[in-house]
């Protein structure tokens, strides 16, 4: 393997973090106020629509696409993406800006791969050119939702319409103003094969029969402006034209869509570790306690080692597992995939929290962004799949792979 960036890369990079240093960095505190007034709550911080204007005048947009997409890519292979998404990540909501972020980005994937040509029309291209946004409803409150074979959401075929009844629980930008269209996951035949028993479907969000029941807040944040909500399907019907490549495919579809995106989130915690530990240098070095500049007591030394060789351990794996799914697609790199979805917010965990003890009272206020940091790397531990699970998968995957002697 081979993971010198290329001059392409090099120059997007640096195209990147300049955009980063002028548009993102100076307005972190600004946007975090305007979330964070309860006067606010569901509306698009002012600077947005400015800041995604630059972002195409300059060409930062839609990277996130593999070149395997065709036209629907920047021509980026997984590996030459992995050390933008890097820099991406480093502000959580800055992915915005470049029309790079969570949940539109695995809707868009699955559009791009499955979606048929009348739906590519309708919503993935506006997704693309970021008019609209997008939510995935599929964890239901009434079941172990860990378990996705238990969601028990209908979706019944009525002539030229599907019917769906069911609720639906933590649905990303379920509250943004400009939430257009969600993709649905839902059980169409109760007495097929396990894993072919489930549909995805595309529901708008003006549709009749559906509704928010409520909002739910995480570690005592709503995540405006798109927050996380409840919400309930009763005989919402739409047109049969809205499934997603056919009855019986959404865990087929749930496969692909987990691929790149599932990396790209990886790397993101690259970027917040990265960013976490350079804040708790600069404090050390600048911070005299007991007679001696933090920096030179020896349990913060041991804190910053550990830091950096943690990213640098996970840094590496991405990069090979960007690798691996540019050389032999998502699914034979599962495997890989699996160690990142355990890994990655458990280390921007543990980093973030030792950048907040280093910081002391600081580290847990609204001037540095580490406690926000920590929230979100927790938690993706739950939101992004329970980390059980993705060792249990894992585990049985490298026992087969052992016993086949891979």
């Amino acid at each position: 393997m081979d993971f010198a960036l290329s001059d392409k890369v090099l120059q997007y990079r640096e195209r990147l973090q300049a955009f980063m240093d002028a548009e993102i960095y100076p307005r972190e505190q600004e946007v975090h106020d305007f979330v964070t007034d309860p006067e606010n709550l569901w509306k698009v911080p002012p600077c947005f629509a400015p800041l995604k204007e630059k972002a195409q005048a300059a060409g930062i947009w839609n990277w996130f696409l593999p070149k395997e997409y065709g036209d629907f890519s920047p021509g980026l292979s997984n590996l030459e993406y992995a050390p933008l998404a890097e820099v991406m990540g480093r502000v959580p909501w800055s992915s915005v800006i470049f029309n790079c972020n969570a949940p539109d980005r695995g809707n868009m994937e699955v559009l791009a791969k499955f979606g048929n040509k009348e739906q590519q029309e309708r919503w993935l291209g506006p997704l693309l050119a970021g008019e609209i946004r997008s939510s995935f409803a599929m964890t239901e409150p009434q079941v172990a939702s860990s378990d996705a074979t238990n969601m028990e959401c209908e979706i019944v075929r009525d002539g030229n319409e599907y019917v769906i009844n069911g609720r639906k629980w933590w649905t990303t930008q379920i509250f943004h103003p400009h939430n257009e269209v969600m993709v649905v996951m839902g059980r169409t035949d109760p007495d097929a094969p396990r894993h072919a028993q489930h549909s995805m479907i595309l529901v708008p969000t003006d549709t009749p029969g559906f509704e928010i029941v409520r909002r739910l807040s995480a570690f005592g944040s709503w995540h405006s402006p798109g927050g996380e909500g409840e919400i309930r399907f009763t005989d919402c019907r739409v047109p049969i034209e809205n499934l997603i490549l056919g009855e019986g495919r959404g865990f087929e579809i749930a496969q692909g869509r987990l691929g790149p995106g599932r990396f790209q989130y990886a790397m993101g915690f690259v970027g917040l570790a990265q960013r976490c530990l350079e804040l708790m240098c600069r404090r050390v070095e600048e911070r005299v306690a007991f007679g001696q500049k933090l920096s030179e007591q020896s349990s913060i030394r041991q804190d910053i080692a550990r830091s950096r060789c943690e990213i640098e351990q996970l840094r590496l794996l991405v990069l090979a597992a960007a690798d691996k799914m540019d050389h032999f697609g998502a699914k034979e790199s599962r495997d890989m995939i699996s160690m990142l979805k355990i890994i990655a917010p458990k280390m921007c965990q543990d980093v973030a929290d030792r950048a907040i003890q280093a910081h002391g009272g600081m580290g847990v206020s609204q001037d540095t962004p580490l406690a926000r940091i920590f929230h979100q790397a927790r938690f993706c531990r739950i939101a992004d799949g329970p980390d059980e699970v993705h060792m249990s998968q894992l585990a049985r995957m490298t026992i087969h792979q052992v016993l086949r002697g891979d």
